[in-house]
């Protein structure tokens, strides 16, 4: 079945806490993991790649911490998911470009072609789901 991935969790549990509780300021890593009881290393991590893909700021020092880089209405799921999944797709074979010898099943599948719209329906979803409807 399909599941978001640890990184993708905590990607939006991140996101989510700083839309709530920065007002402006800066939260930090072992704030957000104490809150939420989650590892401090792979938040550490997941928190690394937003600042990389642009959705939070990074501050160094003694005042320094995370906030977002945009408002929470601004900010899709697919960005926060996508920053730290780089394929959160249902089947393999979703892509065109993916070689017709991955799977020996291709040519007389019957569930690709309808996992597909599946998966664009997913894609739609969360692209216009923002992080303001998660708040």
């Amino acid at each position: 079945m399909f599941k978001l991935s640890k990184k993708a969790e905590y990607a939006l549990m991140a996101a989510r806490y700083m839309a709530l509780n920065n007002h402006g300021q800066c939260v930090t890593a072992k704030e957000i993991s104490e809150s939420y009881n989650i590892s401090y290393e792979l938040l550490a991590k997941v928190l690394q790649n937003l600042v990389k893909m642009g959705i939070i700021n990074s501050f160094q020092g003694s005042k320094g911490g995370y906030n977002l880089s945009k408002k929470p209405e601004e900010i899709s799921l697919t960005e926060l998911i996508s920053a730290v999944e780089k394929d959160y797709k249902i089947i393999s074979c979703y892509e065109e470009s993916s070689t017709k010898n991955d799977c020996l099943h291709l040519n007389f599948c019957k569930i690709r072609d309808p996992l597909i719209l599946v998966q664009q329906k997913l894609d739609k979803v969360f692209q216009e789901t923002k992080l303001v409807h998660i708040i």
